[in-house]
């Protein structure tokens, strides 16, 4: 019953903080539905490409869910599930939905250009080019960590291999993994029919979406039967090779089908979660064994900064500010959907951390004593065992769906991270007034080749990806929330300039860029006191790539801080 209370109260707060808080910043900013939208005044077939609402939703929801709301809020859950809760519903509210919904509208008002934009019409040109750096750090890490995640998720171990008798092929007896590789492979060819039905032979949403979602079901049971055997190495490669291309080629081909589709995979989880949650609340058959509270430090980490970093895309990202203002803005139709596209979906995900805290709940012993090898893991087990005994046939295929859908989550968060890298890494060398890379001259050119800054993000972020997940996580969520710091600080500076109230960001704004900067310069004095003490592999380069690029994230965000507290002031001293 636990978990079934913890549930409804998360469902019923996010609901009141969509309906109330939600509109309240709508009418504060002035949102216009009758305003043209970039997507309808600057169609260019590849990336303004205007879109259906429901579409535009499945792109956004699952490109800014990816793994992120399973991964840390699991992780999290070590100082118990109050903590966890409280963060995914207040950060979702007050923090990661004003981040996601103020981010989206301030792009929208500068013709579905990035934060980078925004921040240089409200701090300046240099500002614009350090948040640029900055972002493209961020992504490095976004490709390192789903790139892993994707890998794990698919790779088959020595063992496998040698049941399979292949070190590449198929199986009839395939292990989750093998079937998730299978179904996620052919995923990517059902969104490309899907794109190619309702973009160039004219067919409508709702029949396509039936063949789509028929499809999903064929492929699923299909991979359930045959899996697809290769080893860690080889799926890194692939799925490098996957995003540069699926980066390039326009957004109706891929990006828009692919996360349309993947959504519904989504939406059936959580639905599959909260059957599973209120059938064992009245059977009694499974209980919810985390405690409220662990304490302050567990592990030698504190509460504070650890759990805020680790939750991550559960309450708050940085993330979502890119993909808001990098491709959503680009697709939307009218400013009518930006709440609930932006807004909703960051309260959605918060949810999905709420159900996945639920989940490993269920299964915190085995969870604890290291049974499951990954927090996606963990999540198909608790959620399978709300169902079933471990090792029957319902579990293992419930196990197994799951499974897939966090992999098919981490791919669209790729697909959209190395788009986005394509577009801020052309946009660092261009200078103010170039509209593409044709126009550049020189080494700028080459520079700002869409095929060069692809090339580059996606060979330094797969080559992280060879990393263990654990040596970029904690990283990846210290950056990727200070990054949610600077979005916030960027779209108060610009409101600001306009004379719009932002009194809203001050607080969300400051916290996270506490929270971020004290994690960062721990990483930075734990790395420092380990080489020189000469720990047992404190010079591995894993430790060397941390410690350097926590180092020049702390750099750069004091400087854009410094950048922005001084544009705050100035624009008190003109208000007065």
């Amino acid at each position: 019953m636990t978990a079934l209370l913890i549930v409804l109260a998360a469902v019923a707060l996010l609901f009141c903080g969509y309906v109330f808080y939600g509109s309240w910043l709508a009418k504060q900013w002035g949102v216009d539905p009758t305003r043209t939208t970039p997507a309808k005044s600057m169609p260019d077939g590849v990336d303004y490409v205007e879109a259906k609402p429901a579409v535009l939703m499945g792109h956004h929801f699952s490109s800014i869910a990816g793994a992120g709301p399973i991964n840390g809020p699991i992780q999290a859950a070590v100082f118990g599930w109050v903590p966890v809760f409280l963060w995914c519903v207040i950060g979702g509210i007050f923090f990661g939905g004003l981040q996601d919904f103020g981010s989206l509208f301030a792009s929208l008002r500068h013709d579905g250009k990035t934060i980078g934009e925004i921040i240089q019409s409200s701090m300046g040109k240099r500002s614009k080019k350090l948040f640029i750096i900055f972002a493209l750090l961020v992504l490095i890490l976004v490709i390192a960590s789903f790139v892993n995640v994707v890998a794990g998720t698919f790779f088959s171990s020595a063992q496998d291999l040698a049941n399979a008798g292949t070190a590449f092929g198929f199986t009839t007896n395939p292990t989750n993994n093998q079937t998730t590789a299978m179904v996620s492979v052919l995923f990517i060819l059902l969104a490309v029919l899907y794109g190619v039905l309702t973009n160039r032979c004219g067919m409508k949403v709702l029949p396509a979406t039936i063949i789509g979602v028929v499809g999903v079901v064929l492929i699923t049971v299909l991979g359930l039967n045959v899996g697809l055997v290769m080893g860690r190495t080889g799926w890194i490669i692939f799925v490098a090779l996957y995003i540069a291309v699926a980066s390039l080629i326009p957004v109706w081909i891929m990006l828009q089908p692919r996360d349309y589709l993947s959504s519904f995979l989504l939406y059936a989880m959580m639905l599959i979660a909260v059957f599973g949650v209120v059938v064992t609340a009245f059977s009694g058959s499974v209980t919810f064994t985390i405690p409220a509270f662990t304490g302050w430090k567990v592990n030698g980490n504190f509460l504070f900064p650890t759990l805020f970093i680790t939750v991550a895309c559960g309450a708050c990202s940085g993330f979502h500010s890119l993909i808001a203002s990098g491709t959503t803005s680009k697709q939307l139709d009218t400013e009518a959907n930006a709440k609930i596209i932006s807004y909703g979906s960051m309260l959605i995900e918060s949810a999905l951390g709420v159900i996945s805290l639920v989940a490993v709940g269920v299964v915190w012993a085995g969870w604890k004593s290291g049974k499951y090898g990954s927090p996606s893991a963990a999540f198909g087990a608790g959620i399978a065992t709300m169902f079933a005994a471990e090792g029957t046939g319902l579990y293992n295929v419930i196990s197994a769906l799951l499974t897939l859908a966090v992999s098919v989550f981490a791919l669209t968060s790729l697909d959209t991270a190395t788009r986005l890298s394509r577009f801020m890494f052309s946009e660092l060398f261009l200078k103010e007034g170039e509209e593409t890379w044709k126009d550049a001259t020189g080494v700028r050119k080459v520079l700002a080749n869409p095929l060069f800054g692809t090339a580059s993000m996606v060979i330094i972020g797969s080559t992280l990806g060879f990393l263990q997940l654990s040596a970029i996580w904690g990283l990846f969520g210290a950056a990727n929330q200070l990054l949610g710091g600077i979005a916030l600080l960027a779209v108060a500076a610009w409101l600001g300039e306009v004379g719009k109230n932002n009194k809203m960001f001050f607080f969300p704004m400051v916290f996270m860029l506490a929270v971020t900067l004290t994690s960062l310069v721990l990483t930075v004095v734990g790395k420092v006191q380990a080489m020189v003490a000469g720990a047992a592999g404190a010079f591995f380069w894993g430790n060397w790539f941390q410690l350097c690029f926590a180092t020049a994230m702390c750099v750069l965000a004091v400087i854009l801080v410094i950048e922005g507290v001084q544009t705050f002031v100035k624009q008190t001293k003109k208000a007065a």
